[in-house]
């Protein structure tokens, strides 16, 4: 991963935490038996991919966070505890991101807003996303 003027930081046990606060963050509108409904045990994308809260996707998904502000964000993946703290992030751009389309682990991809405002969702799936989400 190259580095621009932001800082990169590895945080291999995050995973679990910060998938625990998107949740939390994103999804908290819906009852635990709604969220097991629409499988966000499985992938937590699955939220936008219901229609089940107000995002942008596609090339709209990819504009918003690349116009959006970043100062401080985390990013983390669906299957492992492997995450990372982008710092002075406000050059941050997509091909920055530690995604890996070929390998299960790395390509479900979710970065958060330092304060869980606004996250960006990279999907395994062709047809799904990539979701721009914005709370207030």
């Amino acid at each position: 991963m190259r580095s621009k003027q932001f800082i990169t930081i590895n945080k291999p046990k995050w995973g679990d935490d910060l998938r625990a606060r998107w949740r939390e963050r994103f999804a908290s509108h819906l009852s635990i038996k709604e969220q097991k409904e629409l499988g966000l045990d499985d992938f937590l994308w699955h939220l936008c991919s219901s229609g089940m809260i107000s995002c942008l996707e596609k090339a709209e998904a990819i504009d918003a966070f690349l116009q959006h502000p970043k100062h401080k964000c985390t990013v983390f993946y669906q299957f492992v505890n492997e995450a990372y703290l982008f710092e002075n992030a406000s050059s941050l751009s997509i091909k920055d991101l530690p995604y890996q389309s070929d390998h299960m682990d790395y390509n479900d991809l979710y970065v958060m807003d330092w304060h869980e405002k606004w996250t960006f969702v990279m999907t395994h799936e062709t047809d799904y996303g990539p979701y721009f989400i914005q709370i207030g």
